[in-house]
């Protein structure tokens, strides 16, 4: 029997950085290591995976081609919970100060010590607030499978469609917080759509619909900032 683990239960890494040779070196050291290694080159392919597959940890380069890293941490942080680790050539204090200041949980150098870099992401796993891979959440009659993409009510399978799903998905990964109307049309449909308030209420409407009257009540409205999704124990 092999002594690795299967790829399914392994936490998924999303490296975000432009230098393909990053990519080539990093993730095969990462596998190698146990986990679960994606990649993005860009600002914008990296926020639509971080949706559509929630990592459980972020490796972030600040130099990217269509939007600076600290502005990408900063977007990130409207959503994901995961530990975001900065890797950067950029040594000046005050970008450390910046990216700590705008949620990173740790900071590395370019060039680093891989040895040194998987102790730090094993620390910041360790004390990260992101869901497990394979984590089932379940709110009242809801249940959601993250890791197969599956939504239950009262055991029942419900379809959704991919833009509901990640709606769901994203107030799922912060049940029981409030997440803005910005943040979800940001992270679901992208930077040009902040402003689409009542495009937003339409989805809830049809994504509450569709769950039915006791699930999608549990999607709640605070007026005037957003939306929440009650947990197992907010009644």
């Amino acid at each position: 029997m092999s002594d690795s683990a299967p790829l399914r239960d392994r936490p998924h890494v999303l490296l975000v950085d432009d230098e393909r040779q990053i990519h080539r070196f990093l993730r095969p050291m990462l596998e190698a290591a146990g986990y679960e290694a994606g990649g993005a080159e860009t600002a914008a392919d990296a926020l639509r995976q971080a949706v559509a597959l929630p990592p459980a940890l972020v490796l972030l380069d600040l130099g990217l081609p269509d939007l600076d890293g600290q502005d990408l941490l900063r977007r990130l942080r409207e959503f994901c919970t995961a530990p975001i680790i900065v890797l950067s050539a950029r040594d000046r204090p005050q970008e450390k100060i910046k990216a700590l200041d705008a949620g990173a949980n740790d900071y590395v150098e370019k060039p680093f010590d891989v040895g040194e870099l998987l102790a730090r992401i094993r620390a910041a796993l360790r004390t990260g607030t992101a869901l497990p891979p394979g984590t089932v959440f379940r709110s009242g009659v809801l249940e959601v499978d993250l890791q197969r993409r599956l939504v239950r009510v009262a055991g029942q399978p419900v379809a959704l469609t991919p833009r509901e799903y990640d709606l769901l998905c994203l107030l799922v990964r912060n049940a029981g917080r409030v997440i803005t109307h910005k943040q979800l049309l940001t992270s679901v449909w992208g930077p040009a759509h902040t402003g689409d308030v009542q495009y937003l209420r339409v989805y809830v409407g049809h994504l509450r619909q569709k769950l039915g009257a006791e699930a999608g009540g549990r999607v709640t409205t605070e007026a005037g900032v957003g939306y929440r999704l009650l947990e197992d124990d907010a009644g």
